[in-house]
């Protein structure tokens, strides 16, 4: 088996990329203290050509050394915004018709993998701090919450991981 060459890629341009259909998905970060996991999220965000990006309260902004360490030029593919407050973002967001979708351990929670797609509708992911997790302010006004099932010794995820097991989730079950 052969690697295939950057050139066989056919990977857009960041203006092709721009201008083509996107996955109905909004990223919103509730205060990740981390660069390097904002950046990783960008990257990510671009692999499932997400909407856009919602960065909230301490969450580091582009252009930034330490975002494009992880980034590699995301930063520069995905839409972003940004808002002190998580609940700016997510009532702008609701205005728009997004579904507000947490990821996070929590009562009633919807265990992934029983988490059903609504043709047509958009979604809002918030992805919480490393530590806290997503904020009680904002798990106060969720329209849902999803839960990656975990069978380790360990209480969760990092960031990124679960916003890559979440996104291609969704992204498999919206194509």
């Amino acid at each position: 088996m052969r690697k295939l060459k950057l050139d066989e890629l056919n990977r857009a341009s960041v203006a092709e990329f721009k201008a083509g259909e996107k996955l109905p998905v909004v990223v919103v970060l509730d205060n990740v203290r981390s660069m390097h996991n904002i950046g990783s999220i960008f990257r990510t965000a671009d692999g499932f050509a997400v909407e856009k990006i919602c960065l909230c309260g301490i969450t580091a902004q582009p252009p930034h050394r330490e975002i494009e360490k992880t980034a590699l030029g995301a930063t520069q593919s995905i839409n972003w915004t940004y808002y002190a407050e998580p609940l700016e973002a997510i009532k702008q967001l609701r205005e728009e018709g997004y579904r507000i979708i947490a990821v996070e351990q929590a009562e009633k929670s919807i265990m992934l993998q029983n988490f059903n797609i609504i043709e047509g509708e958009k979604y809002a992911l918030i992805f919480g701090n490393e530590v806290n997790g997503v904020s009680d302010e904002v798990m106060n006004i969720i329209d849902a919450c999803i839960e990656i099932p975990q069978f380790g010794t360990k209480h969760s995820f990092n960031i990124v991981v679960s916003a890559g097991i979440v996104l291609w989730d969704l992204f498999s079950k919206m194509i």
